[in-house]
């Protein structure tokens, strides 16, 4: 089977399935693993670039939907090449990949015939189970089952290790400028974690909110999770902001590319992480840093 991947956390489940040999076409985006672009066909390429600021990418992405331009390049020339019998979709947001209606019109125009898998989880639990869905769909339905069991056992030991600890409220700033709180699987993985998360929408779009509420929800920890910017631009942002925030509260910065914001099996990562940052135990400081 010729697989298309159309999202990096869909690229990271082709590969933890053992089907990277299957997989042909990928976006410039796709960055885990390291080389998930060597060799593959890039068929989508983004609007950002490395230079801009969240303010300006902000700015670009309500300009671009106001005006109902494209925020993603789908390459028809590239996807073409692959000949791809499964391409994984999705329609969960606009700003992250390219839609799965684009992607069917790509297919149309080329007269393909392969299978557009959208792959839309609102959850956690929905994210691991989207891992038996592209499994069952690639013709590897029981490594599917033996990943996500490995990924549910996991976060039943870090269920054991919290229960009975006290919570800390915990809110994740997923974007600095306009500041935005939490949405879809991530308030379930600071609940995994044994935390509250606070100015959040479990399971729903993330929504714009003010400094002023943030800090009226009285947070005893603030998680800085930028989309696209890796560990040291979020380290940079939180430091930016720091003194909008009160002076009691614990700021950190994540790699949430890696682990907060993709919705692929690294979610379970996160989870781990933010549960030793909150009890106290020794921090993976390669996807957590203490600014505060």
């Amino acid at each position: 089977m010729r697989i298309v991947s159309l999202l990096p956390s869909t690229t990271e489940i082709v590969f933890d399935l053992g089907l990277a040999d299957q997989l042909r076409g990928v976006t410039v985006e796709c960055n885990w693993p390291q080389h998930a672009k060597e060799g593959r066909e890039i068929v989508v390429d983004t609007f950002t670039n490395p230079t801009m600021t969240p303010g300006e990418i902000d700015a670009i992405v309500k300009e671009r939907v106001a005006q109902g331009l494209d925020l993603y390049n789908l390459d028809d020339a590239a996807l073409a090449r692959c000949e791809p019998d499964l391409i994984l979709s999705q329609d969960l947001c606009r700003v992250c990949a390219v839609a799965s209606g684009d992607v069917n019109a790509a297919v149309a125009r080329l007269n393909c015939d392969a299978n557009v898998l959208q792959i839309d989880p609102q959850t956690l639990h929905q994210v691991i189970n989207s891992i038996n869905t592209i499994a069952e769909a690639a013709g590897v339905a029981s490594r599917g089952t033996a990943l996500t069991n490995s990924l549910h056992a996991r976060l039943e030991k870090v269920a054991d290790n919290v229960r009975g600890l006290a919570r800390p409220k915990v809110f994740v700033l997923e974007w600095i400028d306009p500041p935005f709180g939490a949405g879809h699987w991530v308030p379930d993985i600071i609940s995994a974690a044994g935390g509250e998360p606070l100015v959040c929408r479990p399971g729903e779009r993330s929504v714009q909110t003010t400094w002023q509420e943030i800090a009226d929800a009285q947070p005893d920890v603030v998680i800085v999770a930028p989309c696209g910017f890796g560990l040291d631009g979020a380290s940079e942002q939180a430091a930016s902001i720091i003194n909008q925030l009160p002076n009691s509260v614990s700021v950190w910065a994540i790699d949430a590319d890696s682990v907060m914001v993709r919705p692929g099996p690294r979610l379970v990562d996160g989870v781990e992480a933010i549960a030793a940052m909150l009890h106290g135990q020794p921090i993976n400081e390669t996807l957590l840093r203490r600014i505060r």
